[in-house]
């Protein structure tokens, strides 16, 4: 589902605080993704950002899309986590991850060794 979908679906989404846990995140296929964790919800979620074309890139690497849609960021519930102690410990480390070419991959790996299934939304 797109951005939009997700939070209209739960409005709680749209009010709550959310905790960043990084927004560069690759998988090995070089698509970058951010993942955050919604505190009213306890939800998990990756964004997927869909950018076929690229604008421009800032000196530091990074790729500019001028006028993103909102359908091109995907968003995928990965888990609920209670407690923001509970998502940060389940997460520890994670900024040293986030830097390797297939770090989503870590994230991965760390909710399937907590036993945490990833959420099916309607």
């Amino acid at each position: 589902m797109d951005i939009e979908q997700f939070y209209s679906a739960d409005e709680r989404r749209r009010q709550s605080a959310e905790v960043e846990f990084g927004n560069n995140w690759f998988d090995s296929s070089g698509n970058r993704y951010e993942l955050s964790w919604i505190e009213d919800t306890g939800e998990l979620y990756a964004m997927l950002e869909l950018t076929p074309e690229a604008d421009t890139w800032t000196p530091f690497g990074d790729i500019e899309v001028e006028d993103a849609k909102v359908d091109t960021l995907v968003v995928t519930v990965l888990g609920t986590i209670a407690t923001r102690d509970e998502v940060e410990q389940l997460l520890a480390g994670w900024s040293q991850h986030m830097a390797e070419s297939d770090g989503v991959h870590w994230v991965a790996d760390r909710l399937q060794a907590a036993g945490i299934a990833r959420t099916t939304l309607d």
